[in-house]
């Protein structure tokens, strides 16, 4: 039998990941009475960190960039003691791992990059006039400019097909979880732009501290956790316990497939892209700097690698190291036919210390972010509103960063408060 409850809220919302959390403290600030509903044990989302003994492992390779506004806006960075990683990347390529560095923010590397054979000198000059042009005027007019899909937006800009294969295929192809490139130019700008004007970063113990310091800042007892809401109807959330409580204002902050089993026909289909993450203990890093690597050879499972402790020491425990290996998309094999395959891959680029690493865990993320294929980003946060008293967000609503999805949560507030 249903329990309704007698109050009515002023506002539900479903989903306690960084576009609810957001949405919440906004809400909140104009004194707005909120209720955040999460199915899980913890905010966060797709945004959470795990330990295991003793590592810490986020739910997938993931980053902030500092530039982001709302993330700026939002985020005490001094608290999150953020660690950078390298200003560009090392790309697996004839055999061995070559330097590219952006060339604005490592002159210092400039030499071994210009004489780097992952691009052209052609395609070297361009990336700079890019970086130089993306980073002039205001971050909006990004958002104006014909959007076609990023494949093709590189093309148009005359980089080679050497440039695209050797390091925007596998750079973007593990920001995007897309090696075809199909994401949406608008959104390649943006992403490029962020990488350009800040540091791509880690929290020193985990992304999970991003969404707890936002959590941190709720009024007790308005975050309850496990409470998985099954339908929503006229105000009316049901939970799987049967209980309904009932909203002014009812917000589904959830991923983007979710949100639709929720809202139905009142929200688009979302079409996801997908990534599976593969972690390792060791004794030993196989790189000495903290800097991604990247596959510039299209061979093997393993698009991206990075060693998150040497970024930030509390990533693994004294003595260890932990590796990330990122493979886009959910593969068919088994987590063990898998591993042995990145296993083999690895051992071609690192030797034989790749035998004694031990595998920890492997995620895989069925809905790691909206695909945002062309015609996505028109335009670029799209209002939260999809019905009377009822609200999607989240960063299918915007674009899909971190930064899209805290902007989707702050300006649902404003319209609503």
């Amino acid at each position: 039998m249903l329990t309704p409850s007698t109050d009515i809220h002023d506002a539900i919302i479903v989903g306690a990941g960084l576009a609810g959390l957001v949405c919440a403290l906004e809400l909140q600030a104009r004194g707005v009475g909120v209720i955040i509903l999460d199915a899980s044990d913890a905010p966060g989302g797709r945004v959470r960190t795990d330990e295991v003994d003793g590592f810490l492992l986020d739910r997938g390779f993931q980053v902030l960039l500092t530039a982001y506004p709302e993330a700026r806006r939002h985020l005490d960075y001094a608290a999150l003691d953020l660690k950078p990683f390298y200003p560009g990347a090392l790309v697996r390529a004839d055999g061995k791992l070559r330097r590219l560095a952006d060339p604005l923010r490592r002159p210092s590397d400039l030499v071994e990059s210009i004489f780097s054979p992952v691009a052209t000198l052609s395609d070297k000059v361009r990336i700079a006039e890019l970086i130089l042009k993306l980073k002039s005027g205001p971050l909006d007019r990004l958002f104006d400019e014909p959007e076609v899909e990023t494949i093709d937006y590189l093309k148009e800009h005359g980089f080679s097909e050497k440039v695209i294969e050797r390091f925007f295929r596998p750079f973007f192809g593990g920001v995007f979880h897309d090696r075809d490139l199909r994401k949406s130019s608008r959104m390649f700008r943006f992403v490029m732009r962020m990488f350009a004007e800040g540091d791509a970063s880690i929290p020193a113990k985990g992304m999970g501290q991003i969404p707890a310091q936002l959590a941190s800042k709720l009024e007790p007892g308005s975050l309850r956790l496990n409470a998985r809401v099954v339908s929503i109807d006229n105000g009316a959330v049901t939970l799987d316990t049967a209980e309904i409580l009932r909203a002014r204002e009812v917000i589904v902050a959830t991923e983007g497939p979710e949100a639709r089993r929720l809202l139905g026909e009142a929200l688009p289909p979302v079409e996801s892209n997908s990534v599976t993450c593969v972690y390792f203990a060791a004794e030993r890093s196989p790189i000495d700097e903290p800097a991604l690597v990247l596959n510039g050879e299209a061979e093997g499972p393993v698009n991206n690698l990075c060693v998150p402790s040497m970024v930030s020491k509390h990533y693994a425990p004294a003595g260890a190291h932990l590796i990330s290996a990122s493979v886009i998309g959910n593969p068919s094999d088994s987590d063990d036919a898998l591993e042995a395959a990145v296993r083999t891959q690895l051992t071609n680029w690192f030797g034989s210390d790749v035998s004694g690493w031990r595998r920890l865990r492997t995620y895989r993320i069925e809905h790691a972010q909206p695909a945002l294929i062309p015609p996505a980003i028109d335009p670029h946060v799209r209002a939260s509103r999809v019905a009377p008293g009822l609200h999607a967000i989240g960063d299918h609503r915007a674009t899909s960063s971190i930064n899209g999805a805290m902007l989707s949560g702050r300006l649902c507030a404003e319209a609503i408060g």
